[in-house]
């Protein structure tokens, strides 16, 4: 009887949970109210913070609250070229500037955009990675669709409806820099969660990985493995569809239509 792979301990165990003891909060747009739907609201940016485990600085932002008296203060990312003091508009009149909030409808095609909603008031989905950014492709007003380019290089449908802030998401070129010693990448992933060092399965024992043992480091059985195995062996290329490096023109499915 072979042990459980680490696979199957992730689902089971607490130690793989993320370390989110000194995190700063969820990183969200403002909930969607009355002053965002048919006017904006002004926002001051107090802090700008870094946030462990996150590539991207974070911007503490206080908007006045609209019912009470008191100040409300939101966590967005913080996009290249904002600074401590500068007001931010949030909502479908705001001006198109960097770091204001809109929603797409309102933006021209060609926008970049970043922390884009997939739905109406989900508040931000897509491109929040350090650096990345989502491109306005198209607006269907017909169908009240607006079509994206994703950081991935995908492209995606959502609502027009839905927001998104104008700018790049800040600290871009950070994995420019290598790592080069194992120490930074222990700190890197400690931060985030127990996921680092990963030991390949050739490199283990027949005991621990289905892949281990032998006098060679090498699979010895096909890498490919069915959907509906048991989760003991499921390990390596899970129903693949096609193996193999990717030869000749890339063809992706979004960029027929």
């Amino acid at each position: 009887m072979g042990k459980y792979i680490q696979a199957q301990r992730k689902g089971k165990s607490g130690i793989f949970k993320a370390h989110v003891r000194t995190r700063k909060g969820a990183v969200k747009l403002r909930s969607l109210d009355y002053a965002e739907k048919h006017g904006y609201i002004r926002g001051v940016v107090k802090e700008i913070m870094h946030d462990p485990g996150r590539g991207a600085p974070v911007a503490k932002i206080q908007f006045m609250n609209a019912y009470r008296y008191k100040r409300d203060t939101e966590l967005l990312l913080c996009t290249e070229g904002m600074y401590t003091g500068q007001f931010i508009y949030c909502g479908k009149k705001a001006t198109l500037t960097v770091g204001n909030v809109l929603p797409l409808n309102c933006v021209p095609e060609g926008t970049i955009v970043c922390n884009v909603e997939a739905k109406v008031g989900d508040r931000g989905a897509f491109a929040r990675g350090s650096g990345s950014f989502a491109v306005v492709v198209t607006h269907d007003e017909d169908k009240g669709t607006t079509r994206l380019r994703l950081p991935s290089g995908g492209k995606k449908t959502v609502p027009s409806g839905v927001r998104a802030q104008i700018g790049v998401v800040a600290g871009g070129g950070r994995t420019d820099k290598p790592l080069l010693k194992a120490g930074r990448a222990y700190h890197k992933y400690a931060v985030k969660r127990n996921c680092w060092p990963k030991i390949r399965g050739v490199a283990k024992n027949p005991v621990e990985h289905p892949h281990g043992g032998g006098n060679h480091q090498h699979i010895g059985m096909p890498s490919t493995v069915a959907k509906d195995r048991p989760s003991g062996r499921k390990c390596g290329l899970i129903g693949a569809r096609r193996t193999g490096r990717l030869r000749g023109v890339k063809k992706t499915a979004q960029d027929k239509d």
